[in-house]
C-alpha cells in the first residue's frame, strides 16, 4: 500500500508538467497567429520571428515549419526554406502543403528532379491538387530546358543556351548553376557587362563561389584585361583546385600575355620577322579571345606593312575588324595600306568609318586626303601616260613627252589598220594633254592638288591638226622637234642624223 501511495504521489507530481505542455501549445498557437498577421501584411521578417517562437515552444508541429518555410520563400531564402519544408513532411508525411513547399524550394534552387518527386507525392495525397499539377509541369519544363542547353553548349550555340537558361530561371530564380551557365555564355557572346553583372550578384551572396570567380575572370580575359583576369582565375582555383575551366583559362591567359609582350618587344627592336612569328603563335593560343586576337591581327598587319607586304597587311587588318568592328586602330592601319596600294575608294570607306566614330581634326584630314586622292585617281594619270614619276624634273618630263609623242605619232602608224590608227591617235592626244599640264608649273600644281582643271576654261580635248602638225596645246618648241624627228626617222632610204633609238632617248 505504501508503494501504491508513492506511485500516486508521483502521478500527482506530473500533473503540472501536463498543464505546462498545454500552456506551451496555446502560447505557440498565439505566436503562430501573430506570425500569420504579419505574413498577411507582408512583413515577412516579423512573421519569421513569430513562427520561430512558435517552433521553439512546440518543435513537433509540422504546420509551424511549413509556415516558416513559406515566409523564408517570400524572403528569397530558399535553401533555409527547404530545410523547414523537409522537416514539416518528416513530422507529417500527409502534409500536402509541406510537400508542395519542399518541391517549390527544390525547383527554385534548380533541382528539378527532386522537385518532381515532391510534387508527385503531393499528387498521391491529393490527385486533384491544381497547384501540384502545374508545378509538376514546370519542373519537367526546367529539366527539358537543361537538356537542350547542355546539347547547345556543346554545339557552341550560346544564344540558345542563354534563351533556355532565361526560361529555366523563371521557375528556378535562385539557381546559381543556371545563372553561371548563362553568364558564361554571355561572356562567349561578347556581352561582358551582362555576364559581369550576373557573376557579381552571385559573389555578393557567396564570395567563395569558384564558378562566379571564373566567369568574372573570363570577362576580363576577353576584354583584354589579362593581368586582372589571371588574378580571378587564381582565386577560383584556390576555392576549387580541380576547376578545369579556370585552369585552362589561366594557362591560356598567361601564355597569351607572354607571347604578345614578346612580339611587341621584337617589333620595337625592329626584328619584324621575329615579331611576325610571335604574333602568329599568339593567335593560335585561344580563338575565343576575340578582342585580344583583334589586336594581335592588327599588330601583325603593322609588321607586314613594315615588311612592305601590303596585301597581307590588309588581310590582317580585315581579320581584326571582323573580330572587333569598333577597332579604330585596325581601320586606320588598313586605310593607310589601301592608300599605299592606290585603292582609294576602300581607303575613303575606312576613313569615313573612323571619322564617324571619332570626329577628330586628324581623322578629318586623313579622310580629306583620301577623298582627294580618289578624285585624282578618277582623272587621267598624266604621269602614267608619260611614264614618269610624280617627282620628275622639267627636263625628264620633256624627254618623256618626246619619246611618247614619237611612239604614238599618227604618221608613224599611217600604214596600220583604221582601228589601230584611231587608238594611236587617241594615245597621241593624251600624251599632248599630259605634257601641256605637266610642263606648266601652275597647271601642274593645280593638277597635283586635285583641283578641277576645267575651272580656268582649259580645253583638254586636244584638237589634232593632221599628220604634218601637232596639237594646239603643245609647246611649239617640242612640237617642231618631234615633227622633224618623226619625219626624218620615217623617210625611207635617207640617212638621218639621229637614229630612231637615239630619238627615243
Amino acid at each position: 500500500m505504501a508503494a501504491a501511495a508513492e506511485c500516486d504521489v508521483v502521478m500527482a507530481a506530473t500533473e503540472p508538467e501536463l498543464l505546462d505542455d498545454q500552456e506551451a501549445k496555446r502560447e505557440a498557437e498565439t505566436f503562430k497567429e501573430q506570425g500569420n498577421a504579419y505574413y498577411a501584411k507582408k512583413d515577412y521578417n516579423e512573421a519569421y520571428n513569430y513562427y520561430t517562437k512558435a517552433i521553439d515552444m512546440c518543435p513537433k508541429n509540422a504546420s509551424y515549419y511549413g509556415n516558416r518555410a513559406a515566409t523564408l520563400m517570400m524572403l528569397g531564402r530558399f535553401r533555409e526554406a527547404l530545410g523547414d519544408a523537409q522537416q514539416s513532411v518528416r513530422l507529417d508525411d500527409s502534409f500536402v502543403r509541406g510537400h508542395l513547399r519542399e518541391g517549390k524550394c527544390h525547383l527554385s534552387l534548380g533541382n528539378a528532379m527532386a522537385a518532381c518527386r515532391s510534387f508527385q507525392r503531393a499528387l498521391e495525397l491529393d490527385h486533384k491538387n491544381a497547384q501540384a499539377q502545374q508545378e509538376f509541369k514546370n519542373a519537367n519544363a526546367v529539366m527539358e530546358y537543361e537538356k537542350i542547353a547542355e546539347t547547345d553548349f556543346e554545339k557552341r550555340d550560346f544564344r540558345k543556351v542563354v534563351f533556355c537558361m532565361d526560361r529555366a530561371l523563371e521557375f528556378a530564380p535562385a539557381c546559381h548553376r543556371f545563372k553561371i551557365l548563362k553568364a558564361e555564355c554571355l561572356a562567349m557572346l561578347g556581352r561582358y557587362p551582362e555576364a559581369q553583372s550576373v557573376a557579381s550578384d552571385i559573389l555578393r551572396m557567396d564570395s567563395t563561389n569558384a564558378d562566379a570567380l571564373y566567369v568574372r575572370g573570363l570577362c576580363l580575359y576577353y576584354e583584354d584585361c589579362i593581368e586582372k583576369a589571371v588574378q580571378f582565375f587564381v582565386q577560383a582555383l584556390r576555392m576549387a583546385p580541380d576547376h578545369e575551366k579556370a585552369c585552362i583559362a589561366c594557362r591560356n591567359a598567361k601564355a597569351l600575355k607572354a607571347k604578345k609582350e614578346d612580339g611587341n618587344k621584337a617589333f620595337k627592336e625592329g626584328n619584324y620577322k621575329l615579331a611576325y612569328e610571335l604574333y602568329t603563335e599568339a593567335l593560335g593560343i585561344d580563338p575565343n579571345n576575340i578582342k585580344t586576337n583583334a589586336k594581335l591581327y592588327c599588330n601583325r598587319g603593322t609588321v607586314n606593312s613594315k615588311l612592305r607586304k601590303l596585301d597581307d597587311a590588309i588581310e590582317d587588318c580585315t581579320n581584326a575588324v571582323k573580330l572587333d568592328d569598333t577597332y579604330i586602330k585596325a581601320y586606320l592601319r588598313r586605310a593607310q595600306c589601301y592608300m599605299d596600294t592606290e585603292q582609294y575608294e576602300e581607303a575613303v570607306r575606312d576613313y569615313e568609318k573612323v571619322y564617324q566614330t571619332e570626329k577628330t581634326k586628324e581623322h578629318k584630314q586623313l579622310l580629306k586626303n583620301a577623298q582627294l586622292e580618289l578624285k585624282k585617281s578618277k582623272r587621267k594619270d598624266y604621269y602614267k601616260i608619260l611614264g614618269v614619276d610624280k617627282n620628275a624634273s622639267e627636263d625628264e618630263i620633256k624627254k618623256a613627252y618626246r619619246k611618247r609623242a614619237l611612239m604614238h605619232h599618227p604618221d608613224r602608224h599611217s600604214g596600220a589598220s583604221a582601228e589601230v590608227q584611231k587608238e594611236e591617235e587617241k594615245k597621241f592626244k593624251e600624251v599632248g594633254e599630259a605634257f601641256t599640264i605637266l610642263s606648266d608649273p601652275k597647271k601642274k600644281t593645280r593638277y597635283d592638288s586635285g583641283q578641277d582643271l576645267d575651272e580656268e576654261g582649259m580645253n583638254m580635248g586636244g584638237d589634232y591638226l593632221g599628220g604634218q602638225g601637232m596639237r594646239i596645246a603643245c609647246t611649239r618648241e617640242v612640237e617642231v622637234a618631234v615633227s622633224q624627228d618623226c619625219a626624218t626617222a620615217l623617210q625611207p632610204g635617207r640617212q638621218s642624223s639621229k637614229t630612231l633609238s637615239q630619238l627615243k632617248k
